[in-house]
């Protein structure tokens, strides 16, 4: 076991909170040897077990008057430069961000609009050391390496379990999380302060994500959004009538031609049968009912004569046209010469013409 004589640990990964050295074992140190301590880290010293001092950063030297506490745990015969062995455990003391939480299963609360529901919720939070001492006794123990993705879910199952505890009390409806996602962020950093103190920890930031309920329940109510946006759903149905008649009408080929015409044959029917209706309904409402009647023409006396020359209406009692002066025919008179012939005759007994 080679006697160190320089302490101090460099090439820390980014997720790690703590390493030991050295790893495995115990290391032999004396009196006189340099421990360095960088800015963001805590070297926390046990022998036996038990720890002696934490060294905050900078370059120190390991002696009595540093670490008092050794003087009654190692002898000094070889003028104080006598080994012994311990171990150091250097604690990253910066803030960790990024570290991930969620409820693993939908959590069902009461809720003023919906009655109960399932809800989920995701968010992330930063912490940092607060204690390395009560860190590395309570948490860390002998490991040689202790990284987030060790206390992680440890912390996520502390975490979740006040969060659904403070979510049951102070949740009125999911159509409010948006208004109060600040206030239960807030409220939750404080519930959770208690417990990561007890750790040696301090939660130093914590965001809420998203609270939201199972994908079945956001159909629900996106559906029901859906029925509060159209109102009216006469109107509506309406609406989507005329847009699937447009929606035939505007088809490609022969078919949707031919259906786009029947439609267009079809509403103008409708429309002459509606006014049909509304016409008889109309009369019938007023009680009238309107016959054809023939008016004779203008200028021209009921039961007048015509010349039988030229067609023009003749006066009463006129033995001449007054248009052609053509003989007006008598009864039996002959059209020509006006004479009367018996009953009968085909020709004029006067003067041959045919009656």
């Amino acid at each position: 076991m080679a006697v160190l004589d320089l302490i101090e640990y460099t090439d820390e990964r980014p997720d790690e909170i703590v390493h030991r050295i050295p790893e495995y074992g115990s290391g032999e140190f004396r009196l006189g040897s340099q421990c360095v301590v960088r800015e963001q880290q805590r070297a926390v010293f046990f022998r036996d077990g038990k720890a002696l001092d934490v060294l905050g950063p900078g370059r120190h030297t390991l002696s009595t008057a540093n670490i008092p506490i050794l003087t009654g745990l190692i002898g000094l015969p070889f003028g104080g430069k006598s080994p012994f062995t311990a171990e150091v455990y250097y604690v990253n003391v910066r803030e960790f961000t990024d570290m991930k939480w969620g409820t693993p299963q939908p959590v069902l609360v009461r809720d003023r609009e919906f009655g109960m529901v399932r809800v989920r919720a995701f968010g992330t939070y930063s912490m940092r050391v607060r204690d390395p001492q009560l860190f590395v006794n309570l948490v860390v123990g002998a490991k040689s390496t202790y990284t987030t993705s060790d206390i992680e879910n440890f912390l996520r199952s502390i975490v979740v379990n006040e969060f659904n505890d403070m979510l049951g009390e102070t949740l009125t409806s999911l159509l409010d999380v948006q208004g109060m996602t600040i206030d239960l962020a807030t409220a939750a950093q404080h519930a959770l302060s208690d417990d990561f103190d007890r750790l040696g920890l301090e939660l130093r930031t914590f965001q809420i994500t998203s609270i939201t309920p199972p994908e079945e329940v956001q159909k629900v109510i996106d559906e029901r959004t859906s029925m509060g946006v159209l109102g009216d759903m006469r109107t509506y149905m309406q609406y989507q009538t005329a847009q699937a008649i447009g929606g035939v009408g505007e088809g490609g080929g022969e078919g949707g031609s031919t259906l786009a015409e029947g439609a267009g044959l079809g509403a103008g029917l409708g429309v002459g049968m509606a006014m049909s209706e509304a016409i008889r309904a109309s009369m019938q409402g007023s009680g009238q009912t309107q016959q054809p009647t023939q008016q004779p023409s203008p200028g021209v006396v009921a039961g007048a004569k015509f010349c039988s020359n030229c067609g023009n209406a003749l006066p009463p009692g006129a033995k001449f046209c007054p248009n052609c002066g053509f003989a007006v025919a008598q009864a039996g008179g002959c059209p020509k010469c006006g004479t009367v012939n018996p009953p009968g005759s085909k020709f004029c007994q006067e003067c041959g013409a045919s009656l």
